[in-house]
């Protein structure tokens, strides 16, 4: 009897290790990708804002108590890149200011008002880049044109690669992507905004942008 048991168990484990031998040898049916810290692992072309994975917040003092986070839902923005080139690649962005959310219930409606964001009459904030210029592999700074409430400034974002390369390669839609994390700042007081704001308002912006194809 012990015998039995003993050529059984020898039998079930040679087939145990066949079996696992078996299934690693198999390719995993997707490779996940995951972004590069090399921006110029993004191959030229044209990438649009991936409405799916945005943030832009507005960090505005609360009369010096605390900072008060209200986040846009809807952005919009295309990127034309050149990785050979950096300086030549340019970006154009709106965000709808009716879009503000707040976690003060009610309050989001009161802000896109004539008190505040004004959006029944300016509907849109934009910028539109006129320079790129690189700092290291991984930062840089956009300048260009913002414009809210009618009024066009100057403003540069600094920005930080966060990853890039290749995605879901086999995706129509997200072939390649470009990761960023970008901040900069406004002065309420040059917009005309209510005396309430004083200290120049944070304005960060986590996304990614992508292009079709593989």
């Amino acid at each position: 009897m012990k015998s039995k048991c003993l050529i059984a168990g020898v039998a079930f484990a040679g087939f145990s290790f066949v079996t696992l031998a078996a299934v690693s040898a198999d390719p995993s049916p997707q490779s996940i990708p995951h972004g590069q810290h090399d921006v110029k692992l993004a191959t030229a072309g044209t990438y649009t804002l991936d409405p799916n994975h945005v943030a832009l917040l507005a960090r505005v003092s609360h009369l010096g108590f605390s900072i008060s986070v209200f986040r846009f839902g809807k952005v919009a923005a295309t990127l034309k890149w050149d990785p050979a080139h950096i300086d030549k690649s340019t970006l154009t962005a709106s965000v709808q200011t009716a879009s503000i959310e707040s976690n003060v219930h009610g309050f989001a409606k009161i802000l896109e008002g004539d008190e505040y964001l004004k959006s029944a009459k300016f509907p849109t904030a934009t910028f539109t880049s006129t320079a790129f210029r690189q700092t290291d592999a991984e930062h840089g700074k956009v300048d260009g044109r913002f414009t809210l409430f009618g009024k066009t400034v100057p403003l540069t974002f600094d920005v930080a690669l966060v990853g890039a390369g290749p995605g879901f390669a086999g995706s129509p839609v997200i072939g390649h992507v470009i990761g960023v994390h970008a901040e900069t700042a406004i002065d309420p007081q040059t917009f005309g905004m209510s005396p309430f704001f004083t200290v120049p308002i944070q304005l960060i912006i986590d996304t990614e942008f992508d292009k079709p194809g593989k």
